[in-house]
């Protein structure tokens, strides 16, 4: 006779019961629906407003970029597909000022994370009653505009008008007549720098808010496991601070691989210091090539969301705070 119940099935092995939730989904409470219901009510127009105003020329771009288009001679306007493209891609010059353009990008994002952290451990623990006055006089540099900065900086180093000559006369190769804006290992270090020291107070306030969510507890645990401050760097901070770390290689990444009021100011590309930002604006302004310009902007475009994708992948970061770091 058998033990099971009318009402009990022995399930067979390796069946899943029928009554066993799926594996990854959760039903949500209708409080958790009432509240995503009201954050779309209260974000829905400023979103769809900003997809408006986002992806309208982005696809005027894509649209121009398809098509034989000068503004001088708007009717002879042809039809040439991906040409344009090829015609971008199998160009020197392009790939030239990608190089040029990564390498500021890289330069500055490695440099800026590490004197970022630097002056995020700075603003973290500077003494109660000096915080403020500290982080204010930190963060001054992000205050002024990007165009100020880059003039400022041309104006430091100008052969004519600036003084950094003078203070860097003890370097060799460095004169009084010392012109940096005329080759370009010195234009690019003097706009990197410009560069470096306008935006890393943003990269150390994102860090600055890594470090506050890091458990005081972890840190006292793992130096009295005999951790020097190196090893709690590593294992303790930093992998806590993963989220914050991503966030600011992201934004910084983005920003810096489209810069253009430095290069513009100083140089305005010459002596091999043109980025893919400015070819795009004297492709499109200077020469008036709208099918070309849109299609270097299109790959620009391309460029940055291929970083946005990457730096979201290798970080594994779960932003939403639902499903903790993904696997």
């Amino acid at each position: 006779m058998s033990s099971a119940t009318p009402t009990q099935q022995t399930p067979e092995p390796g069946r899943p019961t029928t009554n066993a939730p799926a594996p990854g989904k959760q039903k949500r409470s209708q409080r958790s629906k009432s509240e995503a219901r009201l954050g779309w009510y209260l974000a829905g127009p400023a979103f769809f407003i900003m997809v408006l105003v986002i992806f309208y020329p982005l696809l005027q771009a894509v649209w121009d970029s398809l098509f034989s288009y000068r503004l001088t001679a708007p009717d002879d306007r042809a039809f040439v597909g991906l040409g344009n493209y090829a015609t971008v891609l199998t160009d020197a010059v392009f790939w030239r000022d990608l190089g040029v353009t990564v390498l500021i990008t890289v330069v500055t994002v490695l440099v800026e994370l590490v004197l970022g952290f630097a002056l995020a451990l700075v603003m973290h623990k500077a003494i109660r009653g000096t915080r403020g006055f500290v982080r204010t006089v930190i963060l001054i540099p992000y205050g002024l505009v990007t165009v100020v900065s880059a003039y400022a900086w041309y104006y430091m180093f100008s052969s004519d008008s600036g003084y950094m000559n003078s203070w860097l006369d003890f370097l060799p190769g460095v004169d009084e007549n010392l012109n940096w804006f005329a080759q370009a290992g010195t234009a690019l270090t003097v706009i990197m720098l410009s560069e470096i020291w306008k935006t890393t107070p943003f990269i150390s306030l994102l860090l600055l808010a890594g470090l506050a969510q890091v458990p005081q507890e972890l840190e006292e645990a793992a130096a009295v496991d005999g951790a020097n401050w190196f090893q709690r760097l590593w294992r303790v901070i930093i992998p806590n601070m993963k989220a914050s770390i991503m966030v600011a290689v992201l934004f910084r990444a983005l920003d810096a691989f489209r810069i253009f009021d430095a290069v513009f100011i100083m140089t305005q590309g010459a002596y091999g210091t043109e980025v893919l930002s400015l070819l795009a604006y004297r492709t499109s302004i200077g020469r008036l090539e709208i099918g070309l310009g849109s299609a270097v902007s299109v790959l620009l475009f391309l460029a940055v969301a291929l970083i946005a994708l990457v730096s979201i992948k290798i970080f594994k970061v779960d932003l939403t705070g639902q499903g903790g770091s993904k696997k």
